[in-house]
């Protein structure tokens, strides 16, 4: 999660950079480097026992890795690197350790300890099949999220957010609430929130409001990125590998989709007092300008994020390589708009990849090659056997990962679950898949740490977790149980009331 707070620092400060964008671009300066002059004393030492401590710590793990013990006990030691890698990116913030190099030295061990139970080549054509896979949602995510960062530099998302008028804090409730909604359904949740919370900046002044309407962002733009491949990570790994297709999720989980934001937006406004309805906007907020061309690169980037499924669609090929060839288009157009313009070089493509979340990125590259070496070693088929003998409804599987997504990262336990359970038991677009997008998806929602939106959301409005568990999880909580109603209606609707189906939807034994 520390890699949304530096995410989203990076962005704010970005934006308050470009306050009149056609004036400041091109007046760069240098940035001297931020290293005091004067080193207090000792403080040289202190960094020798540091570097120490590392290296001892970097010793152990090389030794334990080759030990005899390792080579005998493989699936032990694999769990139990999982299980304290795991934890170290759980406690990023006590450890002061970010959770992508945690994630990178996991999957390296794990992968190390995997080389020694078989031979080199067998080891090599593992990896060699996990990397392919990996490789195709890092492509996709490095290409969606440099596209979404040339849009922002060019104030394209003004568009939007400039047309959100109103006084009343109930309707400005329900515009918020929609349009984020919409906005992640097409984009992504974490740059909806990171635009939507900028926006409420500009037109609530009250911060106790703004904060709701702040935490109203996060559960929309969860339940928005649910419902599209392309609007949430998790819905996006489950659609590159295969789990699930375009048309046939946004059919099956927009209606739990919209139920899961509706909800919470309505018992909120429900029990909102009506003496706090007005919205007095700040004062001294100023609107920023469209950067040269911003028009026209807002509907340029979003034609190429909704190209890439019709890409898929229509050629059959990775959508990776649809979201690649929409970069490439956009590169070529920003170069040619900007063509002379040397002093906005920070509109163009190659400025873009350097403010883009690289750290995160390597972050979804170590968890991911790291739940494929536990995937090829067979421990998440035993888990997946485990699971189904001792819980008698795949629906609770995916119910009971959706709420463990409010606490655990989102990524690794749906990395897991594809692992887990082969297409073969349950093919393409079955009902588990779409459980799983669905339940992954707004699970987040429900604490303020489950997901890249709400953590953003923190970092921005200062809000905690006590007041968001206190105000905001009841109605999340609301919503996700509400969508998963939903998703059960609509598999009894398609089974046709198939009464041989009434049994196995009865012993599923869901808490009333």
């Amino acid at each position: 999660m520390g890699r949304t707070d530096t995410r989203t620092n990076e962005l704010q400060g970005k934006k308050d950079a470009r306050l009149s964008i056609t004036e400041v671009v091109g007046e760069e300066e240098d940035v001297p480097c931020n290293v005091p002059d004067d080193v207090p004393e000792g403080q040289g030492k202190t960094d020798l026992y540091k570097a120490i401590g590392v290296a001892a710590f970097v010793a152990i793990i090389v030794g334990a890795t080759n030990s005899k013990w390792v080579a005998d006990h493989q699936d032990l030691a694999l769990i139990l690197v999982f299980v304290f890698g795991y934890a170290g990116i759980i406690l990023e913030e006590e450890l002061a350790w970010n959770k992508s190099g945690v994630g990178l030295v996991m999957a390296v061990m794990l992968w190390t300890i995997r080389s020694l139970a078989g031979t080199e080549a067998e080891v090599s054509m593992e990896l060699e099949r996990q990397l392919a896979d990996v490789s195709q949602i890092i492509f996709f995510l490095l290409g969606a999220m440099t596209i979404v960062e040339i849009v922002d530099a060019h104030q394209g998302f003004k568009l939007v957010t400039d047309n959100i008028k109103t006084t009343s804090n109930k309707t400005l409730t329900w515009i918020i609430g929609g349009t984020t909604f919409v906005m992640s359904a097409v984009l992504d949740n974490l740059t909806s929130t990171i635009v939507m919370i900028s926006l409420l900046r500009k037109l609530v002044k009250n911060p106790d409001q703004r904060k709701m309407l702040g935490a109203i962002v996060v559960i929309a733009a969860n339940a928005g990125g649910a419902w599209t491949p392309i609007g949430d990570v998790t819905t996006t790994m489950l659609w590159i590998s295969g789990q699930i297709t375009t048309f046939p999720t946004m059919k099956e989980l927009i209606l739990p989709s919209v139920a899961s934001v509706i909800v919470p937006l309505a018992l909120i406004t429900a029990f909102a007092s009506e003496e706090n309805d007005v919205v007095e906007p700040p004062s001294n907020c100023e609107g920023t300008e469209l950067a040269p061309r911003g028009q026209l690169v807002f509907f340029a980037g979003v034609a190429c994020l909704l190209f890439v499924p019709v890409f898929k669609s229509v050629t059959g090929l990775p959508p990776y390589l649809g979201m690649l060839a929409g970069l490439g288009v956009l590169w070529l157009l920003t170069d040619a708009i900007h063509y002379g313009e040397e002093n906005r070089s920070m509109l163009k493509v190659p400025d873009a990849l350097a403010r883009i979340d690289t750290q995160g990125i390597l972050f979804f590259l170590g968890i991911l090659m790291s739940i494929g070496a536990l995937d090829e070693a067979g421990l998440l088929k035993d888990l997946a056997v485990y699971l189904d003998q001792h819980i008698p409804s795949q629906e609770i599987i995916a119910t009971v990962i959706g709420l463990v997504s409010a606490i655990i990262d989102n990524v690794p336990l749906v990395a897991a679950t594809m692992g887990m359970y082969d297409l073969s038991q349950y093919p393409q677009d079955s009902s588990l898949w779409q459980f799983i997008a669905y339940c992954a998806g707004t699970g987040g929602s429900i604490l303020i740490i489950g997901s890249a939106a709400g953590v953003a959301f923190m970092g921005m409005e200062k809000a905690d977790f006590t007041w968001y568990l206190k105000k905001v999880s009841p109605w999340a909580l609301a919503g996700y149980v509400a969508g998963v109603g939903v998703l059960l209606v609509q598999k009894t609707l398609m089974e046709g009331f198939d009464m041989t189906v009434l049994p196995s939807v009865a012993s599923m034994n869901l808490p009333m």
